[in-house]
């Protein structure tokens, strides 16, 4: 196959990226889920529904993401915590609406009309390059949908935007992709701070299973699990 590495770089003053937050609690992790990014290239190309068989592709590659933090921060700023409120201001005579405000465990319209506190968690000041493998058509209509994205591109949440182009280019090569993320993070003033790669190693670095890797979006929305090490650096 004729393989090349899409570089994608993923940097905004908030990121979320939650693969099993649930109810009032919406969590992030550390780095970019897969679904995420995944997510990011859908909306790029405009492409809605299930996506199976793109899904497919673009999950059997391989993937690589690299943390960069900001060289004069002697830390990495925690994750800000906000909270929003949800289940109100729905029209009660519209059904569809209706259908939106929050049910007690009876099935009734819960009293006020349902709202509720949830609290949302971000990523600060961060900055990630994803490099990822695919064949080579595929890499280049990536690429040019990400130079001109159909739908809106966001990092994690719609109220996420990215402040770089995420599209940074093909490579014939993981090597060279990674050698434009270094350039790119000397010019923004960041170190590499972490990298996260596929499968475990527990010798060099902590695992994590994670439930994101993306089979089909749409209303059904199907995932499977994949192991990756956070190796730091």
């Amino acid at each position: 196959m004729n393989e090349r590495y899409l570089l994608l770089w993923l940097e905004g003053p908030l990121q979320s990226w939650g693969h099993d937050s649930r109810f009032g609690r919406r969590d992030t992790l550390p780095f970019p889920t897969m679904s995420g990014v995944c997510g990011i290239l859908c909306a790029a190309l405009g492409a809605g529904g299930e996506q199976r068989q793109l899904l497919t592709k673009l999950t059997s590659g391989h993937w690589q993401t690299r943390a960069f933090a900001r060289m004069d921060e002697r830390y990495t700023l925690p994750p800000l915590r906000d909270f929003q409120m949800v289940g109100n201001g729905y029209d009660e005579s519209d059904p569809w609406q209706l259908l939106l405000i929050p049910k007690t465990s009876e099935g009734k319209k819960a009293v006020g009309g349902g709202t509720k506190m949830t609290y949302r968690y971000y990523l600060q000041d961060c900055a990630f390059a994803v490099s990822i493998g695919m064949e080579a058509k595929l890499a280049q209509r990536l690429n040019d949908a990400l130079s001109a994205p159909v739908w809106e591109l966001s990092l994690g949440r719609k109220n996420c935007a990215p402040t770089e182009f995420i599209g940074q280019g093909i490579y014939d090569n993981e090597a060279s992709a990674w050698l434009r993320s270094e350039q790119l993070a000397a010019e923004k003033e960041r170190l590499r701070s972490f990298d996260v790669l596929p499968g475990a190693d527990g010798e060099n670095g902590e695992v994590l299973t994670l439930n994101d890797v993306p089979i089909q979006f749409g209303v059904d929305k199907r995932y499977r699990d994949r192991q990756v090490t956070i190796i730091p650096v």
